[in-house]
């Protein structure tokens, strides 16, 4: 399979943890004979500096004719607190996601075995986990009208949502429900707002056409406990845009560090992978960034083009890494591999599983011999 891929590395951290998840992808091409076509644009705050705008024309006409999009992070301490919003860095995310038509966001949510003690909740809580979230990501409040007065002292942000907007995800989860154990939670608060009761009055419609799937609802304040006193309840949650963004980072906990979690952004014709984490500026260029949600995120993007046995690959690689103890130092803090110490594993493993270029014996005590 021949594929383009433009690469948007962003600000902060993201150029580091992007160029290890190319490493994994050009790897996966060379053992499976794929070629991968990489194109770097620009994005964020490193745009807003070099072009005045924080998705240049260039970067999107790209995206456009590209056949995926590899994303790092946004985001830079100067231009974060900018009070035209219209220069802030993540403008140039969420104009990039309404320009590709990206509706539903997926991140799943799975622990390691190994990285089970990092959570702060119990390990009996957490063990097994394995769900999957759903967030609508092109309207709600994000989206829609916002109004501020002259005066700064009443603020307003319309959240709006048509039918269309919600039937297409709740296809979506109910179609990826059916390939895992067959349940679907829709997260709302439709005791107090029209838009969630629209919400739950659809994915009940639309739920009798999949009677092999379960389907409950919780409100969102209720839903964010259960995400922490029994996540194992969980197989596919939906949502829409603002109650999913804080979910999905709340759940980050489960797997012990938000440097672990990839994410998906899918349209009808286009696809954007990335890590949920943000640009990290005070670890820019310093090779402490954990690279594994971004060489995740490249997983997911083998996975979306039915590349199952690719994908697993590296999801195999990524694993044994963790096994082996070579992790960066969110996740051992004894650690002596870095950024690019940790990617360059996961790429020779997915080379050639038996031909490893250190002493094993050694990382399991915690020193480097990558050389």
């Amino acid at each position: 399979m021949n594929l383009k891929i433009a690469v948007l590395s962003g600000d902060g951290i993201g150029p580091e943890v992007v160029l290890q998840a190319k490493k994994a992808l050009y790897a996966i091409g060379v053992v499976f004979d794929h070629e991968f076509v990489f194109e770097d644009a620009l994005i964020g705050a490193v745009a807003i500096e070099k072009t005045g705008k924080p998705l240049p024309e260039e970067t999107l006409n790209l995206c456009l004719n590209t056949d995926a999009v590899l994303f790092g992070t946004v985001g830079d301490l100067k231009q974060d607190g900018n009070s035209n919003t219209h220069l802030s860095p993540i403008q140039g995310l969420l104009k990039l996601r309404q320009a590709l038509g990206l509706y539903a966001n997926i991140r799943p949510i799975k622990p390691y075995n190994d990285l089970l003690d990092l959570s702060p909740l119990k390990r009996k809580i957490i063990e097994d986990t394995d769900f999957v979230i759903f967030r609508e990501i092109s309207g709600g409040s994000y989206f829609s009208e916002k109004k501020i007065n002259e005066q700064g002292t009443l603020a307003s942000d319309l959240c709006e949502y048509s039918d269309e907007e919600i039937i297409r995800i709740t296809h979506l989860a109910f179609r990826t429900a059916q390939k895992r154990r067959k349940k679907v939670t829709l997260v709302d608060k439709a005791s107090i707002l029209e838009t969630s009761r629209l919400w739950r009055k659809i994915v009940k419609e639309i739920s009798e056409n999949y009677p092999d799937v379960a389907v409950d609802f919780l409100y969102v304040d209720n839903a964010a406990m259960q995400i922490i006193i029994n996540p194992k309840q969980f197989d596919v949650i939906l949502t829409e845009n603002l109650f999913g963004d804080i979910l999905s980072d709340e759940a980050s906990v489960i797997t012990g560090a938000i440097g672990l979690l990839p994410s998906a952004s899918l349209g009808n014709s286009n696809a954007l992978f990335e890590p949920i984490h943000g640009s990290f500026p005070e670890a820019k260029r310093k090779n402490i960034a954990n690279p594994i949600a971004s060489i995740l995120s490249a997983a997911m993007l083998l996975d979306h083009f039915g590349l199952q046995e690719e994908s697993q690959r590296v999801y195999e690689a990524v694993e044994k890494a963790i096994e082996l103890n070579v992790v960066t130092a969110d996740l051992n803090p004894y650690s002596k591999f870095g950024t690019n110490e940790v990617g360059d594993f996961i790429s020779n493993y997915i080379l050639s599983k038996d031909d490893l270029y250190f002493k094993s014996d050694n990382v399991y005590i915690g020193q480097s011999t990558i050389v």
